[in-house]
């Protein structure tokens, strides 16, 4: 874990936890940036009762404290993973953290001896993963090695790029692999996007494609779309081009991984979302302003969709041909080539198209 990601500590032994229970051994394979910042259970109870505050205008947050957790690293009074080599520092700054986020928020209070209690019980286990991931990192690149580099979430929410406010708090974008891991923009060699077949999102915000109706509801059916965090229900609808074309010029895809085809497997008719109209005038790139984006309509294309289980296909000759044809179409309007397609549930159920 980079040192542009924050952690929830509790989290995160809660899910090592479980693969003890498992047998899975963790030891040198999961490491911890040191200067990755620590989400508290004070920043969660915070981000619960930000969102409660802004009544019908919330923005749909997981309460799981990122927010808070990098309101408090911009603020410069955040606590790093790194701070724990050294218990009387990681407590003095915790104590100042404390304080100031109880003056900032009148009548809430949090119980720092509870918090140093458990750091101080958990501190070893952290420490023995904990290293200095920049220095890691590049001297792998040094000596030969590949590095897959993951960026959660999507492009779509990314504090700059994304349907600002409605978006998370770090760049969940190809610039975070030098900001949020140290990497030089000369060591990137592939930039492999992630995209469904459709398109899906949790929380709030404008949504184009959106389908409100029995389409989306099959979807989310067949699509198993619920969010990974909260378990809430994603909201469904077309694939979206202009928007994809966007992701695809911040990002410089190489290559695309369109998932989740089979998922359309019975429609009737599939859609593609092609172009943004305001006022009735196509909208070249996406709209910064919140309030255009929400009011634009979407032109769409139509094509015929197909019946035949795909789940076990392996080569892209072997779809069938209205399935090929969506993929192709895709990959001519986005303008970037489309490698692999995932095709069932299973994870080796993809074709590489190479």
């Amino acid at each position: 874990m980079g040192n542009g990601v924050v952690v929830h500590i509790r989290g995160l032994l809660e899910e090592l936890k479980m693969l003890d229970d498992f047998g899975v051994d963790y030891k040198g394979r999961l490491l911890l940036s040191d200067r990755a910042h620590i989400v508290f259970d004070f920043h969660q109870a915070i981000d619960g009762l930000n969102e409660k505050s802004l009544g019908s205008s919330k923005l749909g947050t997981t309460h799981k404290g990122i927010g808070p957790a990098y309101g408090s690293k911009m603020m410069r009074n955040g606590i790093r993973i790194g701070d724990l080599r050294d218990m009387a520092f990681f407590e003095e700054r915790l104590r100042q953290l404390v304080t100031q986020l109880e003056s900032a928020n009148p009548g809430f209070k949090i119980d720092i001896n509870k918090e140093l209690a458990f750091f101080r019980e958990c501190r070893e286990k952290i420490l023995s993963m904990t290293i200095d991931t920049i220095e890691y990192t590049n001297d792998a690149l040094a000596h030969g090695k590949t590095v897959l580099v993951e960026g959660a979430n999507a492009t779509m929410i990314d504090l700059d790029f994304g349907t600002y406010p409605y978006v998370t708090s770090s760049n969940p974008s190809v610039g975070s692999i030098c900001t949020g891991l140290g990497v030089p923009p000369t060591r990137i060699k592939e930039i492999n996007g992630i995209v469904k077949a459709y398109c899906t999102r949790v929380g709030e915000g404008p949504f184009p494609t959106e389908l409100l109706d029995a389409t989306g509801e099959k979807l989310r059916k067949v699509g198993g779309e619920f969010g990974t965090t909260t378990g809430r229900p994603r909201r469904c609808g077309w694939i979206d081009v202009p928007q994809l074309r966007y992701s695809s010029m911040i990002n410089g895809f190489t290559a695309i991984n369109l998932t989740k085809l089979d998922v359309l497997t019975g429609f009737k008719e599939i859609k593609i979302g092609t172009k943004y109209l305001y006022h009735g005038l196509e909208i070249k790139g996406m709209p910064s302003s919140l309030k255009v984006y929400s009011e634009v309509t979407m032109e769409y294309e139509t094509m015929p969709g197909w019946d035949e289980d795909i789940s076990k296909v392996k080569k892209f000759e072997d779809l069938p041909v209205n399935a090929k044809n969506y993929v192709l179409r895709l990959e001519q309007l986005i303008g970037t080539p489309i490698r692999w397609i995932g095709v069932g549930a299973g994870r080796l159920d993809v074709i590489d198209r190479k």
